[in-house]
């Protein structure tokens, strides 16, 4: 069995949740405490074993890029300041993976960008996360945790965690057959069925390990809701084929799409810094 070495990581997306803010710059690149979205992201892959990412972009990302290239001129003068470890941090950014670039042609939707993809991941399985979705999962990431459960099966794993009633109006809904522990092989996927429409309390959420067979999938499947091409669809089509398994993540999710989402983020992972933490206890103790 191969090993999952590769990431997708579709990043060319407008960001209008959070304008006027990401009207000159990506929403990737806003940062949560002193790092920008999308390095919580590649760190998390990077800590799971990946070392080629494949970011798919728009014309407006190029800051997205610029992040993860060397800035030799920002280095020097680093170097000459006598300031070595952020020097060191700076250079480990565009250190820690191969990059790889492709720019999204196609059909609105999230299933493009992986589809863009096809030419460089070529035939080997690979994971797909979004360029605005953290999770904080202590000792072992995310994206780890898909890829042990595909090394077990051999087949695709999707993201899962446990919702409410009314996660069931906000997210894609799960309904499979448990085979291990925090492991269900999917038997139906319905994306915001509501409460009343499924017992499941299991949500979809981004994050996969694929097999090649998905691009064919997408390839076949129909132009969808928006007349976008949706990665859901094509998953659904590609379990009358061959057995799709849900993973439920041990660890907390951020939307960083989400303002909310996005201000507890800075909340937390500041609050766990021994830089910024004790000081920012101290403020939030006193409101």
């Amino acid at each position: 069995m191969q090993k999952v070495r590769k990431v997708v990581i579709p990043v060319a997306g407008y960001g209008t949740r959070f304008l006027p803010a990401t009207k000159a710059q990506p929403k990737e690149m806003l940062p949560v405490v002193d790092k920008p979205v999308i390095q919580y992201v590649v760190e998390e892959a990077v800590r799971a074993g990946i070392t080629e990412v494949i970011l798919v972009t728009g014309a407006s990302k190029r800051a997205v890029e610029d992040h993860f290239d060397y800035n030799y001129e920002m280095q020097n003068w680093l170097k000459k300041q006598g300031k070595h470890a952020i020097r060191k941090e700076i250079k480990h950014i565009a250190d820690m993976a191969n990059f790889v670039y492709v720019r999204q042609k196609g059909p609105y939707g999230n299933g493009t960008p992986v589809l863009c993809a096809q030419e460089v991941v070529g035939d080997e399985p690979f994971a797909v996360v979004w360029g605005d979705d953290i999770w904080k999962c202590g000792r072992k990431p995310h994206i780890k945790q898909l890829v042990e459960v595909y090394e077990k099966y051999g087949d695709p794993v999707i993201t899962a965690t446990k919702i409410d009633n009314q996660g069931t109006k906000k997210y894609g809904v799960i309904e499979g057959v448990k085979v291990d522990k925090g492991v269900l092989e999917v038997k139906k996927l319905m994306e915001k069925p509501g409460p009343q429409k499924t017992k499941s309390r299991i949500g979809s959420f981004g994050g996969y390990v694929f097999t090649p067979e998905i691009f064919k999938s997408l390839e076949k499947t129909k132009i969808g809701k928006g007349g976008e091409l949706w990665l859901v669809d094509a998953i659904v089509n590609l379990m009358k084929t061959m057995p799709i398994y849900a993973k439920i993540i041990e660890g907390e999710y951020y939307d960083l799409g989400s303002k909310v989402s996005w201000l507890k983020a800075n909340i937390d992972f500041a609050l766990a810094r021994k830089d910024v933490g004790l000081e920012l206890k101290k403020y939030l103790r006193k409101l």
